[in-house]
């Protein structure tokens, strides 16, 4: 088997390197059509989910924290494991606890089982930076062919996500719940063998030792954290109890960065973070993961609300919304695939700029834009296009700005602050949606209401933006010269 022979050289002539990276990116192109299958295949399914487990469609939106929340806990753990371990370990490690937990997904009987297998399966959301780590370190700190692998792999997870969301959307009505949810657990248990398989180790950049205690302090922290904002959604802005979680998840954080400072091996190195090459990428990631991610569910619940009970919404069938999703991921798909011509004409800097205004952009536009499908889908296709550029980007940028012991590090960060921001923002936008406005109260108390939607656009617009503003203030400075350190 590939994984058993001995290491390969890490400098090997430009043909046979390019065979080589081509074959380790079309085994992981499996691991991302997993990554597709999860991202994709539940959204148009959240309304049906949501009456399945009998709950509000603004009680979704906890789904999504809980998951975001886990997978922030676990991504710079795991990402700094790749560092110390060995890269490919981590990526079958996060595999199987995906795998595992996308099947107590499918078979959860009730709401809390459901929310807990929910949780877990944000594992995957370190498969991506691992990837890039890999490629990065099998092309000795390659930027351009590091950014091509990264389009590749991005390219093939959106049009996963857009082949889930359309096989899911046309099976919602005759599959019952469990055998539904089964279909992305046999996606991910097969990505498995593709890795075993498929995926050489490199051994690490040098011995590591991991920050235990780095981590338990931000779990802490995270764990207040959210803890404060449940509190906020269940007894409102003004409860003590609220506060004080906050104050004290603040004091966390305080003492973290502390910790992490003095430590000679840290989880998050924050001197590394805050480079000047590395801090606007870092920040950009946090932002886009208010939008791509945050705003998952609220799109999915606003397109299926009834405009005859509440007013607005679209009405939209489980059908319906896979192919708006469709249209969005196909955007993505081409932003992403238009990363290395962007990067050359534009300057690294100039693509990061762009995507981040078109994000903006297409979120600002449903202020006004909201009343019908094409409005929707225009949308969507305009952010499509800014996300899609980001999400190839920003972890290929990290890794270019890193020293090589730290690439892992530095790529599953751009994850850990998308996803913190997205888990932040998925909290937020479930207090925003969670007061009910409707014609008909006692039709319209599963939904939320219209101002709700709209503050989560306009958070969604305004955060894309500031990212942007950094960039276009920073980046020129600061993210031009990519030189590889590996």
């Amino acid at each position: 088997m590939v994984h058993n022979v001995a290491a390969p050289d890490l400098k090997p002539s430009r043909g046979s390197a390019l065979k080589g990276i081509g074959a380790i990116v079309g085994f992981l192109v499996c691991v991302e059509i997993a990554s597709g299958a999860l991202q994709g295949y539940y959204t148009p399914l959240f309304t049906d989910i949501a009456r399945h487990l009998e709950i509000r469609d603004a009680d979704v939106n906890w789904f999504e924290a809980a998951q975001l929340t886990v997978s922030a806990l676990v991504v710079p753990v795991l990402a700094r494991l790749g560092d110390v371990i060995g890269h490919r370990k981590v990526l079958l490690i996060a595999t199987l606890v995906t795998a595992v937990a996308s099947w107590a997904v499918a078979f959860a009987p009730n709401f809390w089982t459901f929310l807990i297998a929910w949780a877990f399966a944000g594992f995957y959301v370190v498969w991506l930076p691992l990837e890039v780590a890999i490629i990065h370190r099998r092309t000795d700190g390659d930027p351009k062919r590091t950014r091509m692998a990264a389009a590749v792999l991005v390219f093939a997870l959106e049009l996963s996500v857009i082949a889930a969301a359309l096989t899911a959307g046309a099976l919602a009505e005759t599959l019952s719940m469990t055998a539904l949810l089964s279909i992305p657990a046999v996606v991910v248990t097969l990505a498995l063998p593709a890795i075993w398989f498929g995926v050489p180790e490199v051994p690490p950049a040098r011995k590591a030792s991991l920050d235990l205690g780095g981590f338990w302090l931000i779990t802490l922290a995270l764990a207040l954290l959210m803890g404060g904002l449940i509190v906020v959604r269940l007894d409102g802005p003004t409860s003590p109890w609220a506060l004080l979680l906050l104050v004290l998840a603040v004091g966390a954080f305080v003492l973290f960065g502390r910790f992490e400072l003095r430590h000679r091996e840290p989880l998050v190195d924050l001197r590394v973070l805050g480079a000047a090459r590395q801090w606007p990428i870092q920040l950009t990631a946090f932002l886009l993961g208010v939008s791509v991610l945050g705003a998952q569910i609220p799109l999915s619940t606003f397109a299926r609300t009834d405009p005859a009970v509440t007013g607005y919404g679209l009405g939209a069938t489980a059908a319906s919304v896979s192919s708006i999703i469709g249209l969005y991921v196909i955007t993505l798909a081409i932003g992403a695939l238009s990363l290395p011509t962007l990067a050359r004409l534009l300057s690294p800097t100039g693509a990061l700029t762009l995507g981040a205004t078109l994000v903006g952009l297409g979120y600002l536009m449903f202020l006004p834009l909201h009343d019908g499908l094409s409005q929707l889908m225009l949308n969507m296709a305009v952010a499509g296009l800014g996300s899609g550029l980001l999400v190839a980007a920003l972890p290929a940028a990290a890794a270019a700005e890193a020293p090589t012991e730290h690439t892992g590090f530095v790529t599953g960060m751009t994850n850990m602050t998308k996803t913190v921001g997205g888990a932040l923002a998925s909290s937020v936008f479930a207090i925003a949606l969670s007061t009910t406005g409707s014609i008909d109260a006692d039709a319209a108390e599963n939904h939320a209401s219209l101002g709700g939607y709209m503050t989560v656009w306009a958070i969604c617009g305004a955060s894309a933006l500031l990212a942007a503003v950094v960039l276009a203030l920073r980046g020129p400075r600061r993210l031009e010269a990519t030189t590889p350190t590996g």
